[in-house]
């Protein structure tokens, strides 16, 4: 399955850079995060509502980054999802980080992300009522 990239804004503040003004690695991580929240959230799904209405939250289990190039403070970055699989448990993505001045590319990323039920944290398949398949 492919679709047309969802795409978030984010801007890059001190709190996500290092001492050299260079955005710290993790954060990289946190601005992927934003951006598959915010794709869930445009396809109807609230986190908190399935955490507290279905028993139902999310964890990631696999993750691939590759770091291209540095984004440093003050950039302006775009992040972009696609849901490139979509399991009976689990979701698979395909994410970049890209600077809005001159589009280059800082980040790829592939991720997976699975369903579980919020009490055992086993797998539990995607309702068949939300998220495109």
């Amino acid at each position: 399955m492919t679709e047309t990239p969802f795409t978030w804004p984010i801007r890059v503040y001190y709190e996500d850079t290092d001492a050299g003004g260079v955005v710290y690695h993790a954060s990289y991580l946190r601005f992927l995060e934003r951006a598959r929240t915010e794709w869930l959230r445009a396809h109807g799904v609230s986190q908190a509502e399935w955490a507290r209405e279905r028993a139902l939250i999310f964890t990631i289990v696999e993750l691939n980054v590759r770091f291209h190039a540095p984004a440093r403070l003050d950039d302006e970055l775009t992040a972009s999802c696609v849901l490139g699989r979509r399991g009976g448990a689990s979701l698979q993505f395909t994410q970049e980080l890209r600077r809005r001045a001159d589009d280059v590319l800082l980040v790829g990323a592939s991720v997976r992300a699975a369903c579980l039920d919020a009490a055992t944290y086993k797998p539990r398949p995607l309702p068949d009522d939300v998220l495109p398949s």
